[in-house]
C-alpha cells in the first residue's frame, strides 16, 4: 500500500468528518458527537473493530474542543463534576442506574467512594463528556 492508495479515503472520511482540522462550533461537535454514539450502537464496545481506531480520532477532537470551549475549573472533582452534570440535566441520585443505587451515588458525589471504569464510561457517554471529566 502507497500514499496514493490511501488518499481517496482519507479525502471521503475527511469530507464526511472534518477531522483534518479542529472541531468548527457547536454544530459540528454535535455531529462528532453523532458519529461516536452510531459507532457504539452499531458495533457494541468490541474495541478491536477497525472503526475504532476511527472513533479515537474523533475523540481526540472532541476532547480538544470541549476544552477549548467548555473547560472544567481547575479546582473541579469528579464528584463535583458529575454534580454539575446532573444538575445540567435535571437528574436526581435516583436517576443514574450507571452508578448504582442512591446510596452508592451518594457515595460518590460525597467524594467517599470513586467511580469504577465502568461507571465512567457509562456515564460519559450518557453526558457526552470524556472519561476524563470524571476521573481525577
Amino acid at each position: 500500500m502507497n500514499v496514493s492508495e490511501i488518499l481517496v479515503p482519507w479525502g471521503a472520511v475527511d469530507a464526511a468528518l472534518g477531522l483534518a482540522a479542529p472541531i468548527r462550533d457547536d454544530a459540528h461537535h454535535a455531529e462528532m458527537l453523532a458519529f461516536v454514539d452510531e459507532c457504539f450502537e452499531r458495533f457494541g464496545s468490541d474495541d478491536t473493530h477497525p472503526i475504532f481506531t476511527l472513533v479515537a480520532l474523533v475523540a481526540e477532537r472532541i476532547r480538544e474542543y470541549e476544552g477549548r470551549v467548555h473547560p472544567w475549573p481547575d479546582n473541579s472533582t469528579p464528584a463535583s463534576r458529575l454534580a454539575f452534570l446532573m444538575e445540567q440535566h435535571g437528574l436526581r441520585q435516583c436517576d443514574l442506574p450507571e452508578v448504582g443505587a442512591q446510596s452508592v451515588v451518594s457515595a460518590v458525589l460525597a467524594g467517599k467512594r470513586a467511580l469504577n471504569l465502568r461507571q465512567t464510561q457509562a456515564l460519559a457517554r450518557r453526558f457526552s463528556v470524556p472519561m476524563e471529566a470524571l476521573t481525577a
